[in-house]
């Protein structure tokens, strides 16, 4: 008996195990991959070393192409990457194809041809309902295989992306457990792709929180990179607020409609900023009317204006109805990118820009240059919270800050310059960290640094400064004086594989 009761657990073993290798979770299993990066954090204090090197795990998925679809900040900064795959031992090096920093998604390939043998790409479904169920595959901490979560849909919204810290897009926060390691894998639903996996709370702020990029994003990152490059997202460069208020839609000239939403700024640099005006009152956006409470209907769900504009590409045109001195009007604009607001994310892929002059460090304004320095300047600090808000770019296209110095008898009593702003060299106005190169490359006996704001001038003479030159490079291992160029670090070719 005993003997026929194990022959029978074994038999119904072999054939679950056999459905289960069968059924979409073993197909999605085999096309799900696990990515390590190697990478190299950039040193903000001390930008001519290489960096701190750095280790990461994360998960990727095959896609349409034979390339594998992940999350941006699991390949940024990196090296060298790999790639395994279930039930093979190989490590397979790969490549960075196209990286979107301000979608957090990226795209990679495998050199090796045995690389996607026995593997199907997945596909991609639309936006999952709320309450449905979904799962996340991935690699977290924990353990070495595979690991599968579900959850419910609990909310779509706009939500801040933190791998760059300043773009808003289209999220789904899903109930299932994402971790470190999930970051790049499927969600999936019915079989298909509904989201990749790539943030959530920690700790005490929410628990059981987590995000999901969902498809319209990612199918947005795929159009744009057909052209062979990421151009980003584009940007009508406006704050706008909304006309909820009776009272104040009478004032604006308004009818008893629930329509339109006021503008606050608008940004010079952007897309609008040679039509719309502050105080105009916004109506329409390519014939979607929009709601008071800035909603508009698109594909037969209602969602936050900004999401019309964000499904289209540089160069696109975009209809605009507004209602400026209760007189209606309309704009056709192009959509560009705003590059203003660059220099408030985070930034990756590239080496830290600097000058290094009489061992004073001379540096971009940037989200990166805070968080090294963490300086408590009031000024400084203005200049990067408002510096999109009161276009200070107009007048400081980059912000060139004194940020170190390594100390010599050449610049001795110069801390009270330290966080200072470059305004003008020898009263040549410094707007770039090029016009501040050229500046030092003027054959002058001395260089009259002033400041932003009241103060005397920071003076360095010449000679001073070349006699001290190379004590300066060899006491503080300065191996590069500058770098003027925000070009990214080489990649390692791929041609071989580690078992």
């Amino acid at each position: 008996m005993r003997r026929l009761c194990l022959f029978l657990s074994l038999t119904l073993l072999a054939t679950n195990l056999s459905a289960q290798s069968a059924s979409p979770a073993g197909r999605i299993q085999s096309s799900v991959v696990r990515i390590t990066s190697t990478d190299v954090e950039p040193d903000y204090k001390a930008p001519w070393n290489s960096g701190a090197i750095q280790r990461g795990v994360g998960a990727g998925f095959l896609i349409e192409g034979g390339r594998i679809m992940t999350n941006a900040h699991v390949v940024s900064n990196s090296r060298y990457l790999t790639v395994e795959r279930d039930g093979d031992p190989n490590k397979y090096p790969a490549r960075v194809l196209f990286v979107a920093h301000d979608c957090d998604l990226a795209l990679i390939e495998v050199a090796s041809a045995n690389f996607a043998k026995n593997m199907k790409p997945l596909t991609f479904g639309g936006i999952p309902t709320l309450e449905s169920m979904v799962s996340a595959y991935g690699y977290p901490i924990g353990g070495q295989r595979m690991s599968v979560t579900t959850g419910i849909v609990s909310r779509i919204d706009f939500q801040l992306y933190t791998h760059s810290s300043i773009d808003q897009h289209l999220a789904i926060q899903i109930s299932a457990q994402i971790n470190p390691g999930n970051s790049g894998g499927p969600v999936m639903q019915g079989g298909k792709v509904v989201g990749v996996a790539f943030q959530g709370y920690t700790g005490d702020v929410a628990q059981g929180v987590a995000y999901m990029i969902p498809t319209p994003v990612i199918n947005r990152f795929l159009k744009d990179v057909q052209t062979g490059q990421y151009d980003r997202y584009v940007d009508l460069g406006v704050t706008y607020s909304k006309l909820q208020n009776p009272a104040q839609r009478r004032f604006l000239g308004l009818e008893n409609d629930d329509r339109g939403v006021l503008i606050n700024t608008v940004i010079a640099a952007g897309s609008a900023g040679q039509a719309l005006q502050s105080g105009d009152v916004l109506l329409a956006i390519d014939d979607h009317a929009i709601a008071s409470d800035s909603f508009v209907e698109l594909e037969g769900e209602r969602v936050e204006m900004p999401e019309i504009v964000e499904r289209k590409f540089k160069g696109d045109k975009v209809k605009l109805d507004i209602l400026r001195n209760r007189q209606p009007m309309t704009f056709t604009i192009e959509l560009q990118p705003l590059w203003p607001y660059l220099m408030q994310g985070r930034s990756y892929d590239v080496q830290p820009r600097y000058i290094v002059y009489g061992g004073l460090l001379f540096q971009p304004l940037s989200l990166d240059l805070m968080q090294a320095y963490q300086p408590q300047d009031l000024r400084l600090r203005h200049y990067f919270d408002f510096y999109v808000a009161e276009q200070i770019y107009l007048e400081h296209p980059e912000i060139i800050v004194l940020t170190n110095i390594l100390p010599d008898p050449i610049n001795t009593y110069l801390s009270p310059y330290r966080a200072g702003i470059v305004n003008t060299v020898n009263e040549t106005r410094i707007r770039t960290l090029e016009d501040l190169a050229k500046a030092f490359a003027e054959p002058a006996e001395r260089f009259v640094v002033r400041m932003v704001g009241d103060g005397p001038p920071l003076v360095l003479d010449r000679s001073e400064v070349e006699a001290a030159r190379e004590r300066i490079k060899s006491r503080y291992n300065v191996v590069k004086e500058q770098n003027l160029d925000a070009q990214p670090p080489p990649k390692p070719p791929i041609d071989e594989v580690q078992t």
